[in-house]
């Protein structure tokens, strides 16, 4: 569907919102998000994914839902995660965009208009890009920091992969499976099955109620993560592909070493209980076999695996 040949009023976007703890905050984000769709003239829905609040989110939503058949709302039992919660909306969507923010008011709904003109320019994704970001140093270091490390192993050149705000075509969300932390590496798990990721600044808000939700090990689940993605852009079907190139190195290497000390044993007439080489030698066998083990372990599972979500739905609205 092509934004620029159409009437506005035909163009269907989806709004995706994971929040968390912010009753504060929901009702004033709906009412800047339906005055730029109103503005625009874009026949919309908004998608509310309470993550396990444990303040009054869940009943500010509710009466939003009252007020707006366009609003929904799926409520988890316990907060599961930014990952899942956009799970859950992504399933429901039915938009032919699908745009994500936070619910913190951070993110900018007046640069809706600015996304869809960019991803109209070819792209399946855009990823907003907080140029100006209005967080504490504690946060912008680590995430230039980050972002410079996921953007040089993923291959894929973007300044900031874990912008809240940003907008696909609606078959990218139906072919994504986030769990876990992935959702900072959206781009480039999108990007590893072929669609094409593009990237615009955004106007990027002080936060205006409450704090952050997200704590230092943060850090350390995304690095692990990081890997997770690295895995899954190469190996995710052909696991003994990875494992067993390790394992075969070390049964070389272990099997070099064994010879090597055979040929001595026969050739010499030496002993070899007193070298440590003989350890090590069997040492590097043992790991070979364990790693090809691996892989062919993993090469099973991934033929018997079956997708399957791991939030828990307490209540739904309008979905």
């Amino acid at each position: 569907m092509n934004y620029n040949s159409q009437n506005k009023r035909d163009l269907y976007l989806s709004i995706v919102i994971p929040v968390f703890n912010e009753e504060e905050s929901v009702r004033e984000l709906y009412s800047q998000i339906t005055l730029v769709c109103e503005r625009e003239k874009y026949s919309y829905e908004i998608i509310f994914v309470d993550d396990g609040s444990t303040d009054s989110t869940f009943d500010v939503l509710n009466v939003l839902f009252q007020q707006d058949p366009r609003v929904k709302v799926i409520q988890f039992r316990k907060n599961s995660g930014k990952s899942d919660a956009l799970s859950a909306g992504f399933e429901v969507s039915s938009g032919d965009y699908v745009v994500t923010m936070d619910g913190d008011l951070q993110d900018d709904p007046n640069e809706i208009p600015a996304l869809l003109k960019e991803i109209e320019k070819g792209y399946d994704l855009v990823s907003g890009w907080k140029a100006s970001r209005k967080d504490p140093l504690s946060k912008k270091i680590p995430s230039k920091v980050w972002n410079f490390g996921t953007s040089m192993l993923t291959g894929l050149k973007l300044h900031d992969f874990n912008c809240g705000l940003k907008i696909y075509r609606s078959e990218v969300v139906k072919n994504l499976k986030i769990y876990g932390e992935l959702y900072r590496y959206i781009p480039a798990l999108a990007n590893w099955q072929g669609f094409r990721v593009g990237e615009l600044k955004v106007n990027h808000r002080s936060r205006k109620y409450g704090k952050s939700k997200f704590g230092a090990s943060r850090f350390l689940k995304g690095f692990l993560d990081l890997i997770t993605v690295m895995f899954l852009s190469k190996y995710t079907t052909r696991p003994l592909h990875l494992f067993g190139s390790v394992g075969f190195l070390f049964s070389i290497a272990g099997g070099g070493i064994t010879i090597y000390l055979i040929a001595i044993r026969v050739l010499k007439k030496s002993y070899l209980s007193n070298r440590p080489l003989l350890y090590l030698g069997i040492l590097f066998l043992i790991i070979g076999v364990q790693f090809i083990s691996i892989g062919l372990l993993g090469e099973m599972i991934t033929r018997s695996q079956s997708d399957r979500n791991t939030f828990s739905i307490r209540k739904t609205l309008g979905v």
